[in-house]
């Protein structure tokens, strides 16, 4: 008989909003890799949570193959979790990027100093190539980076179980390969069992063995992994496809088209935090009207450099910048600036903990506020919630914005970036932890929007092939050592 690793048995949780639409029944057994995978909303982190207890049981029960706490058996990964690292929820995204307030932030290796001298350190470090990393403080750590920290130093404790939400969220090309390797080794050489939650079928790694499909808060029949990709009728059940190209969106009638010339000029821009040089001798220039990718790896200074076109890098006063034909600095506030300008990106997703409505934090974007420090008008309100709609999310209007999944929170963001009809729009990696059919629907709103007049689109991705067809030219990063 397989040993039983895990073995959720008839759950039903005390909590009606928290129930799925049967019993939760599932087995995991020792060799066995698993991914749940569904849309957006489904209930794949709801499960993850019943497996480790989290919630009050009306019925049922989950067992463990051995006695202990159960955060010693199973260890799990969110997006959310980097605020685990150092305590950073407050600093990071603007105060970052002062030097000075980051003396009390440990460093990489400081993190890592209960496994110093171990091999399981020099193994897991050099699988995963962040040697580098070590001497650098935490808050100055990419969000890309910090991921990967993350997921080190998790695996450096040798869970039993190990439980990674949208894994790949912020990681370049290589990084996802290494990533798939070290798992793949992890639970051959230390029988680690992996659950990986997942919206996106295409995401499933070769070492997965089975897959446990969710949705609409029901779980179907596991099945082998080459079951449930050969089942195309099943995944096409599971993500319906919709025609997203005629999307209404709406139109604010008092805005003018944007007629500036030069949206940002960057000349010889340097960026150094201590000893590391992020940003150095950049020059790039965007006109009004273009559409840039950007690209680069782990660690290149992509969120440097877009903190400096949205006015919260306070090195962009040493360097020459324009924006919106005028030199930075030349008397405009940072408001006048952030106005023009819609956002998203993993940094900002992080910083949203405000146990708030949704729709106050779409709303926020009218004011460029973290969390809604001003009350929308009723006209706000209204534009909020339009935009809410086109982005299939207005049914979640009175939800608490910390109790959706992170791809309904990435939705909410998205539309938190479009609401004031902005002339330039920055969307860093804006369909990461999307399900399949919310990244076409966010994909067709980009391009429709992109159609306007006036409107300016600098796009960051680690996916090239998530490109919007109007994007027609491309600016790269290298990484500074």
């Amino acid at each position: 008989m397989e040993k039983e690793i895990v073995h959720i048995s008839q759950v039903v949780t005390r909590l009606p909003e928290l129930r799925f639409a049967d019993p939760v029944e599932w087995r995991i057994c020792e060799g066995e890799q698993w991914a749940v995978i569904g849309p957006n909303g489904g209930g794949k982190t709801l499960i993850a949570d019943i497996m480790q207890r989290k919630f009050a049981f009306r019925e049922g029960e989950v067992r463990y193959n051995r006695e202990g706490k159960v955060s010693d058996i199973i260890k799990s990964i969110a997006f959310k979790d980097i605020y685990s690292l150092a305590d950073c929820r407050n600093s990071y995204y603007q105060q970052r990027w002062h030097a000075t307030e980051a003396d009390d932030v440990p460093t990489v290796a400081e993190t890592l100093s209960e496994y110093e001298g171990t091999d399981n350190l020099k193994e897991v470090l050099h699988i995963f190539g962040i040697e580098d990393l070590l001497p650098k403080k935490l808050i100055y750590l990419s969000s890309g980076e910090l991921r990967k920290f993350l997921i080190v130093r998790t695996l450096l404790s040798r869970p039993e179980v190990l439980i990674l939400d949208n894994p790949f969220i912020g990681l370049d090309a290589p990084s996802r390969d290494l990533l798939v390797d070290m798992l793949g080794q992890l639970s051959k050489l230390h029988g680690v069992q992996v659950i990986l939650l997942l919206s996106n079928p295409a995401d499933i790694p070769d070492m997965i063995t089975h897959v446990l499909p969710v949705a609409g808060k029901k779980c179907y029949p596991p099945m082998t992994r080459e079951a449930f990709l050969a089942d195309t009728d099943f995944i096409q059940q599971l993500f319906p496809e919709q025609d997203w190209k005629n999307i209404e969106l709406p139109v604010d009638k008092n805005k003018q088209p944007a007629t500036h010339e030069v949206t940002f000029r960057m000349e010889h821009v340097c960026i150094r935090y201590g000893k590391r040089t992020i940003l150095k001798d950049l020059d790039w220039e965007v006109r009004n009207g273009e559409k840039w990718a950007l690209f680069g790896p782990n660690g290149a200074g992509k969120s440097t450099l877009l903190s400096l076109v949205y006015a919260d890098n306070p090195q962009s006063y040493a360097n020459t910048l324009y924006l919106f034909d005028k030199k930075r600095g030349s008397g405009e506030s940072i408001w006048e600036i952030k106005k023009r300008i819609g956002y998203v990106s993993p940094e900002m997703h992080l910083y949203y903990m405000e146990n708030v409505p949704t729709l106050q934090i779409v709303g926020s974007g009218y004011f460029d506020s973290i969390g809604l420090f001003r009350k929308c008008n009723e006209e706000q309100n209204e534009g909020a919630l339009k935009w809410m709609r086109v982005f299939g999310i207005e049914h979640l209007k009175d939800r608490s914005f910390l109790t959706l999944s992170s791809g309904e929170q990435r939705l909410a963001l998205l539309a938190r970036a479009f609401v004031k009809d902005p002339d330039l729009i920055i969307l860093d990696e804006p369909l990461h932890g999307l399900d399949v059919s919310n990244k076409k629907r966010a994909a067709a709103i980009i391009e429709q929007f992109c159609e306007r007049p006036g409107k300016t689109l600098i796009y960051v991705t680690h996916y090239p092939h998530e490109l919007p067809a109007c994007v027609n030219q491309t600016f790269k990063l290298v990484k500074h050592l």
